[in-house]
């Protein structure tokens, strides 16, 4: 498979979303919409899962260690970090367990000591705990025909979200895996199979894709109108479906810049709340006015995550890569943020 760069380029831009989004909170400002990051994260997750998987004699057993080699080791190293850093007091607002350290690192989902939210120590990673879930499913359906996973599928996540739906069931697993989003992933599943038939509409409805996606992410910005799942996802489909007309048809552009922003994505999204904290607490002390310390929490943010990427990210998957502890597997279309792909 070759590599997709209109793909990248939506990690790529999704991630530093979600970077600006946490800098202006952080900061005092808004940037809602950057959270729809993760919708774009999901979607991108459900589409590469589906097309790495065609026509392979993948095991199931075999894909979750190709996903738990790729994803789980540099999330570990972030959370034991945030981890060493709440016993050092480093974080004063970290309130520590060892279920939820445990829970943490296991991609279980529970409720966190500091506020009584279900989400991790590294509080991006709930997205990994619905990647994981998404994996689980993804792997089960192996044992399946190759033409009836998807149905499967279908089946297994809307079941899910009706039962959240009508029962509104308060145990923080449940209560996560019933949200809708988890149809995302499913969204980008059909984006798939209708990528790998080969049957795409011209260029005139990708140019119309991306732009109903980006106009629709930009309204609810400027607006201020309240979004969720049912919105941001079918935005989110929209945003991929185009950038998969352009890249088939020859219009998508290479950039380098743009890909490696993709590339390290994943890295950007695990480590930039770290940079953030310690721009936001040193630019506090210095005054410096609030929208500055936004450019600077975004800026920091990508170029540690970037660092990260070089340092930690790139240099365990080589390192997995050679042990025979792991299923060697050569994907062109690398892994997410969170986690997708």
């Amino acid at each position: 498979m070759n590599k997709l760069y209109g793909i990248q380029y939506l990690r790529g831009f999704a991630a530093l979303a979600v970077v600006i989004f946490h800098a202006a909170e952080r900061a005092g400002h808004h940037f809602t919409i950057g959270a729809a990051g993760v919708d774009v994260f999901f979607v991108i997750s459900g589409f590469i899962m589906w097309i790495i998987a065609d026509g392979r004699m993948l095991t199931p057993g075999k894909f979750i260690a190709d996903r738990l080699k790729r994803i789980a080791p540099p999330y570990w190293i972030v959370t034991l970090i945030m981890v060493a850093g709440g016993l050092a007091g480093l974080f004063p607002n970290l309130v520590l367990s060892w279920q939820h350290v445990a829970g943490s690192l296991l991609f279980i989902p529970s409720r966190s000591p500091s506020d009584g939210q279900v989400w991790p120590v590294l509080v991006q990673g709930w997205t990994l705990n619905y990647e994981m879930f998404f994996y689980a499913v993804f792997a089960l359906s192996l044992f399946l025909p190759a033409r009836s996973r998807l149905l499967a599928m279908t089946g297994v996540f809307c079941a899910l979200t009706l039962a959240g739906m009508l029962f509104s069931p308060q145990d923080p697993a449940l209560a996560t895996y019933t949200r809708p989003i988890m149809l995302e992933f499913l969204l980008g599943a059909f984006i798939g199979t209708w990528w790998l038939a080969g049957k795409l509409p011209p260029r005139a409805f990708g140019v119309a894709a991306l732009l109903a996606g980006l106009g629709g992410f930009a309204f609810i910005g400027i607006t201020g109108m309240g979004f969720d799942e049912w919105l941001c996802g079918p935005l989110a489909a929209a945003l991929v479906v185009g950038a998969l007309i352009l890249e088939r048809d020859g219009t998508m552009r290479r950039s380098a810049a743009l890909s490696y922003l993709g590339d390290s994505s994943y890295s950007v999204y695990l480590w930039h709340t770290l940079a953030i904290s310690v721009v936001i607490k040193f630019g506090t002390l210095l005054a410096v006015p609030n929208p500055l310390l936004v450019v600077a929490g975004v800026v920091f943010g990508v170029a540690l995550g970037a660092v990260a990427y070089e340092l930690v990210e790139k240099p365990i998957a080589r390192m997995l890569k050679g042990s025979v502890l792991w299923p060697r597997r050569k994907m062109a279309l690398q892994g997410s943020p969170g986690g997708e792909g």
